[in-house]
């Protein structure tokens, strides 16, 4: 669509207050659709006098503060209903929670080995080096590396969840990560937009370090977190497939997907996280190809509206 076709359609990304770095990253993409004639507003998903409904379109960015009021934030996505929320609300709630992987992998998608723990429930042993962490949160929050030698420490973190009522996961940790990073396939309207690469970001032993007053790991911040990459024919594919697979599960094409993967020396791609709910996207990064991110994203979010 030209940008003088002036649609006069309105479209909410709904944020958080005080908004989060980096939020900015969106202002790319809504300059592009005022462009178009959309008009984007910025609104906090928990701000009282919201008028939902009054917009062709409510797209979930930046609601990093979610994690904290998880049922509030699902209740909210449920109130203004799968009609004009996107991605839809029953693909938050299932987002939102890691235990999904377990149905990814019985859809015959490759995950890693997945144990569980309930809080006061038993710790299984974990023969290796593993990663511990929440099935619900973001950021690396209560995230560690543990083995043999520092067991106590992860036990420790065990607890911790436990006290919290939150179920911990067990993971296996991959060791290529370290060399090769996660390949992270970016896909806008079910169609593949570009590819970053995250480099590793765990300590190598003990729990993830927070940026004091925040619940985010200190290395999340590193500037050199992510990059922009290429993929693999393999990891394109397998987030094609995930992808389509969310749209057939929940009868919707997710305006947008990070379907986040660590490739084997091999080249075989294994999933790690799929990011559905409010990931970054790192429009910023994707700004010298040759058509950008934003205006991938803009062009999606505007196909969603129309």
């Amino acid at each position: 669509m030209s940008p003088a076709s002036g649609s006069g359609h309105r479209v909410a990304y709904a944020t958080c207050e005080p908004r989060l770095e980096p939020w900015q990253d969106d202002l790319l993409s809504a300059e592009l659709l005022a462009g178009r004639g959309i008009e984007v507003e910025f609104v906090a998903w928990d701000d009282p006098a919201a008028d939902w409904p009054a917009f062709d379109l409510v797209v979930v960015r930046s609601t990093w503060d979610y994690t904290r009021r998880a049922e509030e934030f699902l209740a909210w996505a449920d109130s203004v209903g799968p009609e004009r929320l996107r991605n839809v609300p029953a693909l938050l709630r299932w987002n939102t929670d890691k235990r999904y992987l377990a149905e990814l992998d019985g859809a015959g998608l490759p995950v890693p080995p997945t144990a569980l723990v309930a809080p006061g429930g038993p710790a299984p042993p974990f023969g290796g080096k593993v990663v511990i962490k929440p099935v619900a949160g973001a950021g690396a929050r209560d995230t560690g590396v543990f083995h043999e030698g520092n067991a106590g420490e992860g036990l420790a973190l065990l607890e911790k969840l436990g006290t919290q009522d939150e179920i911990a996961m067990i993971q296996p940790y991959i060791p290529w990560i370290d060399e090769r990073g996660e390949t992270a396939a970016i896909f806008f309207g079910g169609r593949f937009a570009y590819a970053l690469k995250k480099k590793a970001f765990l300590p190598d032993s003990g729990i993830a370090p927070v940026r004091p007053g925040t619940t985010v790991a200190e290395s999340m911040f590193d500037e050199d977190l992510m990059s922009l990459a290429e993929a693999s024919e393999a990891e394109v594919e397998l987030g094609a497939k995930t992808v389509a697979w969310l749209a057939r599960r929940f009868g919707s094409m997710p305006l947008y997907a990070r379907i986040d993967m660590v490739s084997s020396p091999e080249g075989e791609p294994v999933l790690m996280e799929v990011e559905a709910t409010e990931p970054c996207l790192y429009l910023e990064l994707a700004e010298d190809l040759e058509t950008t991110g934003a205006e991938l994203f803009a062009a999606a979010v505007e196909a969603t509206s129309a």
